[in-house]
């Protein structure tokens, strides 16, 4: 992987500590609205896990990919993932 393993790893366990957290408020039976705001922030911090990970994709497989002239598979992971992202 490409991508700052320690920042993509701390943002992660960021991640699981908050889904801990959304099972004990599930479990708590709290508010729907909290619960909601907290899947938000989770989905926002897995988001830039994401985004981070593809950046140094782009940056290091995808670049080298084009500059050794085998792009083509490249571009196809990358249009199967949008794909995925968009549905």
């Amino acid at each position: 992987m490409q991508a700052d393993a320690k920042q993509i790893t701390t943002l992660l366990k960021t991640a699981r500590g908050q889904i801990d957290g959304l099972i004990k408020m599930v479990e708590d039976d709290r508010y729907c609205m909290d619960i909601s705001n907290q899947l938000l922030a989770c989905e926002a911090i897995l988001k830039k896990a994401n985004r981070e990970v593809l950046k140094a994709h782009f940056k290091g497989c995808v670049k080298s990919a084009f500059e050794s002239g085998s792009e083509e598979e490249k571009i196809d992971e990358i249009v199967s993932l949008l794909e995925k992202m968009i549905k």
